[in-house]
């Protein structure tokens, strides 16, 4: 119920975007009315507890610096928690904010212990995986501690159904603020370097689509499709 309240707090904040001293309160009042002409009425709004996908134009958008007087308000504590709400409930690793709907410089991430009883023990090692516990940066920046590359398949929950090997960096250091407002840095290797430079591409309005090797762009469920004659939906709640 709280984090309910807390959402409907950013829905408002949301509203008044002049508290992040983007826009006149005259220009929003026109930007709305010219919306008016075209659009619908929505009646989901975000954050979101799903998954925005490829094609929503939040995700092509570079997100905005979390302004450092808000960064302990309950509007930024109900959209890091709204965050991990989904990062959790489709088990994930990884997520930014404009994934649930929310253009700002917010990411999480988490790599559970139980992930490697899912996979091939060859893969986990292949892939260098390693547990990460869970790490939120708000107004995150990134610097390559290694510069070698490493090519795996990669997936994006906002690109649902689909992988492709992409390159990243071996090694990687993000610095920031943890979701207490407090300076925070870690270091990131391998798979988890990994997750890191994917959701600092979220942040710039990427998307590893952007980055893979074409050849490999792959439905991750075409076995499925042939064996059950099409009859296959891929699911984009949970």
């Amino acid at each position: 119920m709280l984090l309910k309240q807390r959402i409907k707090l950013f829905q408002t904040f949301l509203a008044h975007p002049r508290h992040l001293g983007t826009s006149s309160p005259a220009s929003q009042s026109f930007k709305k009315w010219y919306q008016n002409l075209w659009t619908t009425e929505r009646t989901n709004l975000p954050p979101y507890n799903h998954f925005t996908q490829i094609g929503d134009p939040i995700l092509r958008q570079q997100a905005a610096m979390v302004p450092k007087e808000h960064i302990d308000s309950p509007e930024i504590e109900a959209i890091v928690e709204q965050m991990v709400k989904v990062l959790r409930k489709f088990n994930c690793v990884g997520i930014a904010a404009p994934q649930i709907g929310v253009s700002l410089r917010i990411i999480a991430m988490e790599f559970k212990g139980q992930i490697r009883k899912e996979l091939p023990e060859a893969v986990y090692q292949a892939r260098q995986m390693s547990e990460l516990p869970l790490t939120v940066f708000i107004n995150p920046v990134l610097t390559v501690t290694n510069y070698s590359k490493l090519k795996h398949p990669e997936g994006c929950m906002s690109v649902r159904g689909y992988s492709a090997e992409v390159e990243r960096f071996e090694e990687v250091k993000l610095s920031g603020l943890n979701q207490l407002g407090t300076p925070s840095e870690v270091t990131l290797s391998g798979w988890n370097a990994r997750i890191a430079q994917h959701e600092m591409d979220h942040l710039e309005g990427k998307l590893y689509t952007d980055h893979m090797d074409r050849s490999t762009f792959a439905c991750t469920c075409w076995e499925a499709v042939n064996t059950k004659s099409g009859r296959v939906e891929i699911p984009f709640y949970k």
